[in-house]
């Protein structure tokens, strides 16, 4: 039973990557696809929690770990990037 539910999340998670994927594709604002990619990130990593847990491994923790590092820092610096312009400010001193 247990592995059926495991099994139905990644299908579930499947189907929201490619939901995903296609909001940062044809998203009508850049907003739109930064929050889809930054959804894609999070989607990633508990698909990928699922396959741990199925295979009772902790092979893929540092991916995870280096997903959810990079997730946050682009979604920073792209938030960033879309308010000011700049991701990096350069003072002119």
């Amino acid at each position: 039973m247990f592995e059926a539910i495991m099994q139905v999340g990644l299908i579930i998670f499947s189907i929201s990557l490619a939901l995903c994927v296609w909001r940062a594709l044809k998203g009508p604002t850049l907003w739109d696809r930064v929050v889809a990619l930054d959804s894609f990130g999070l989607n990633l990593i508990g698909f990928i929690g699922i396959i741990m847990i199925l295979q009772s491994t902790n092979a893929f923790a540092e991916v995870v770990l280096v997903l959810g590092i990079l997730a946050f820092v682009s979604s920073v610096a792209l938030a960033k990037f879309l308010e000011r312009g700049v991701v990096i400010d350069r003072d002119s001193h």
